[in-house]
């Protein structure tokens, strides 16, 4: 399937990630586990790159959020972007940073989001941390 260039960057798919996507981050700085994981495919070709996990399957993705210590979670976003391909398929990267005891760390997230029968779902994601300036 090749997707036209006027299908790129649609306006109202674009709108509907810009209202979707900060319940996401809420649900991540508040530690929400049921809201995380119901935002991600419920599949077990669903994968999660974390900064110390890789993640394969709903199920070791779930577990991996029910285990998770909630401290310190807060940060900012200093850029998110979002790109879209025709009406069911997009991309969310954006660069972070978090306060910490040993003075801000820097990161970069990248989510992979396909529309499915249940709505958007992240299929795919990935979270790295950027090393210290």
């Amino acid at each position: 399937m090749t997707i036209p260039s006027h299908e790129v960057n649609l306006p109202e798919v674009i709108a509907e990630l810009r209202e979707l996507y900060p319940r996401y981050e809420q649900a991540l700085v508040s530690n929400d586990v049921e809201t995380l994981v119901a935002m991600f495919w419920a599949s077990p070709h669903v994968m999660r790159f974390g900064v110390t996990e890789n993640l394969y399957g709903h199920s070791e993705l779930e577990a991996f959020r029910k285990s998770r210590p909630s401290a310190n979670l807060a940060r900012t976003v200093k850029r998110l972007e979002i790109v879209s391909f025709g009406h069911d398929f997009a991309s969310i990267t954006l660069e972070f940073e978090r306060d910490t005891p040993k003075g801000v760390t820097r990161g970069r997230q990248s989510q992979v989001w396909v529309r499915l029968p249940q709505g958007w779902r992240i299929v795919s994601a990935h979270v790295s941390l950027l090393p210290a300036i």
